[in-house]
């Protein structure tokens, strides 16, 4: 669907219903939660999670199918990524010019005809360009999502439970995507792994039209130095992390994209300190209050990834369970970050998001140390189930605080950069505790489940340095009563 077509599709009862953010002020359109808007925002960011673990589960039959060569098969996975964390950052910037809501609409359409497309390819490059297209759709609306749900909530009780459905659908992603992956794989064949998105897609975006207002956008000048810098800087930091898990951190791909990464940064800074409205506002790393939580939210990815990885590989390669299997395995994972998240909207109240984040950290830090005492000679219940439950509720007390203290510190103007941020870290973090703790893996030269002990035991220091970060410097959105 065009820009065009978005602007001329009849009626719109979201357009010029602007609800200014609720922190600052108590809008009366805020009043009351606005239940069918969180779900349809959730529902946005559960198919942008879903999209990569739904694709794995897949890649044997679209190698298959499709002549896949072994290194080749990996693009089907990193290219999404690597387009989604280079153009996070821009997207929010084009995101508050344009208004967070047509930026959303915008992405998800992107994001739904590409999906379509990737279900219809027939060759690998048909299929690696669907999902290129399909990491530009979801950069350009990942962003919308927070600033919207920013805009219609109000600090306190409200924005908690806002916060935990949305976090709810972020950690039910990782593990429905393996199951759906398994199931449509298996009944319907991989092109439903892409076509699936197209009937969401359209829910999406007729909800968001109907039930989602506009948030108040930031008339500026696109600051293209700063757009440019960020997106080099990002994709091949990206590209470079990704890359580091097959071709060793010393390779001269891996080296050139982290020079790459390190001159677009240094550009990055000396632009933004001199634009009147920067595609990332230097004031968030100034601080450790600021900049501590956004840190934080980069490293707790990092283990997070790290334990579904190995989790797969265990699950398959030790126990032999099937694609199915391991994805049913991931459910008291999914369960438990169900139960804290029904909590978490009542506890962060009362304790402030100080003390429930840091009480999730601590169980995710728990959770991997359990998990990385893993053994051949476990089972799924004696070596798998008791870390699985211990890391969804570790996940389910973690995420909402720290995004709740994120979004809430940045000013109303600068909404959009905070959410691009907070999303580009989480990219950014998973491919970086991925390629650190394959880089383990690979080079353990042990058994299977004694290599995967030790990788996970490398990936314990992510938990721990983002619940030091945390405990130490964030900074309560309410008061605890």
């Amino acid at each position: 669907m065009s820009t065009h077509s978005l602007r001329n599709a009849g009626p719109d009862p979201g357009a010029g219903r602007a609800v200014p953010p609720a922190s600052g002020g108590e809008p009366h359109s805020a009043q009351r939660l606005r239940y069918p808007a969180v779900i349809v925002l959730c529902l946005t960011q559960l198919i942008l999670v879903i999209d990569n673990s739904v694709v794995n589960v897949a890649l044997p039959q679209i190698r298959h199918a499709l002549g896949f060569s072994a290194t080749g098969l990996s693009w089907v996975v990193t290219s999404y990524a690597l387009v989604f964390g280079g153009l996070v950052l821009l997207s929010g910037k084009v995101g508050s010019i344009i208004g967070p809501r047509r930026a959303l609409l915008i992405g998800v359409s992107v994001f739904t005809v590409a999906s379509a497309l990737g279900g219809a390819a027939t060759t690998p490059a048909m299929l690696i360009a669907a999902r290129v297209l399909q990491g530009l759709g979801a950069a350009l609306a990942a962003p919308g999502t927070l600033v919207l749900l920013m805009s219609i909530t109000r600090p306190g009780p409200q924005r908690a439970r806002a916060m935990s459905v949305f976090v709810l659908s972020i950690g039910i992603g990782a593990g429905l995507g393996l199951v759906l992956g398994g199931l449509l794989t298996t009944s319907l064949g991989w092109e439903w792994v892409m076509y699936v998105n197209v009937p969401v897609g359209l829910v999406v975006l007729a909800g968001v039209r109907l039930l989602v207002p506009e948030a108040p956008r930031t008339p500026a000048r696109l600051d293209v130095g700063g757009a440019v810098a960020s997106t080099v800087g990002m994709t091949a930091l990206v590209h470079g992390l990704i890359s580091a898990e097959s071709q060793g951190w010393t390779g001269p791909p891996v080296l050139a994209s982290f020079a790459l990464a390190a001159a677009g940064l240094l550009a990055l800074v000396l632009i933004e300190r001199r634009h009147a409205a920067p595609v990332v506002p230097l004031e968030f790393f100034t601080r450790m209050r600021s900049a501590a939580p956004l840190l934080a939210m980069m490293l707790i990815p990092a283990g997070q990834a790290g334990f579904l990885y190995f989790a797969a590989l265990f699950t398959q390669n030790a126990l032999g369970f099937t694609p199915l299997q391991t994805g049913l395995s991931v459910l008291p994972f999914s369960a438990a970050l169900l139960v804290t998240n029904l909590l978490t909207g009542r506890l962060v109240p009362r304790h402030g998001e100080r003390i429930v984040g840091s009480l999730g950290m601590s169980a995710l830090l728990l959770g991997l140390l359990w998990m990385s005492r893993i053994d051949a000679a476990d089972t799924y219940a004696g070596g798998l189930l008791g870390p699985f439950v211990l890391l969804g509720l570790g996940a389910g007390l973690t995420v909402a605080p720290l995004t709740a203290v994120i979004m809430h510190q940045a000013p109303p103007a600068h909404l959009g950069a905070a959410s691009s941020l907070n999303q580009g870290m989480q990219q950014l973090g998973g491919a970086l505790g991925l390629a650190v703790m394959t880089t383990v893996y690979g080079g353990a030269g042990t058994g299977e489940a004694a290599a995967i002990a030790t990788a996970l035991t490398a990936g314990i220091v992510f938990p721990l340095l983002a619940l030091t970060l945390f405990a130490t410097w964030a900074r309560p959105t309410t008061t605890a009563r």
